[in-house]
């Protein structure tokens, strides 16, 4: 999964980064700040999941949802780009998200791994911009008999 890629069109490292780290995943989730609809074409037959943040204009707002809520593996899976400041943000989505077991969200750029309250929070952080971070990276998240996830840091 990822977030904030904030680019136009093709690009040749998100491409790389696809190809490399989400070619066998059954799923794949962008949590928002696409910028513009065709970054969704780099993922090819892919099945991509994919939600509108702050930064996407009104034609990506008119094709994408704010939120998703989506029954995994028998988990309940509510996919966000988030808003606001990072500190409270789990708090804020789980307050607005309700019952869920896992909360995959974006916006702030930086990633986070990590269970609070029995609720499963997973950024993958930016896969393009390391501005706020420091860092690049994308995330998988694997279910099973529980939700895990893994962040990959990018070069």
């Amino acid at each position: 999964m990822l977030s904030d890629t904030h680019v136009y069109g093709f690009n040749r490292d998100l491409k790389h980064i696809i190809d490399e780290h989400f070619s066998d995943v059954d799923l794949i989730f962008h949590a928002g700040d696409l910028v513009d609809l065709s970054v969704l074409e780099l993922f090819g037959e892919k099945d991509v999941k994919a939600v509108c943040g702050n930064m996407d204009g009104p034609r990506v707002r008119e094709q994408l949802p704010e939120q998703r809520m989506m029954d995994i593996g028998g988990f309940r899976v509510a996919l966000i780009h988030g808003w606001g400041s990072p500190a409270g943000m789990e708090r804020r989505l789980a307050d607005r998200l309700g019952k869920v077991d896992c909360i995959v969200f974006g916006h702030t750029h930086y990633p986070v791994n990590r269970r609070i309250d029995g609720i499963y929070f997973f950024n993958p952080g930016s896969a393009l911009d390391q501005r706020f971070a420091g860092q690049r990276s994308v995330g998988i998240l694997e279910v099973g008999p529980e939700i895990n996830g893994r962040i990959i840091n990018l070069k």
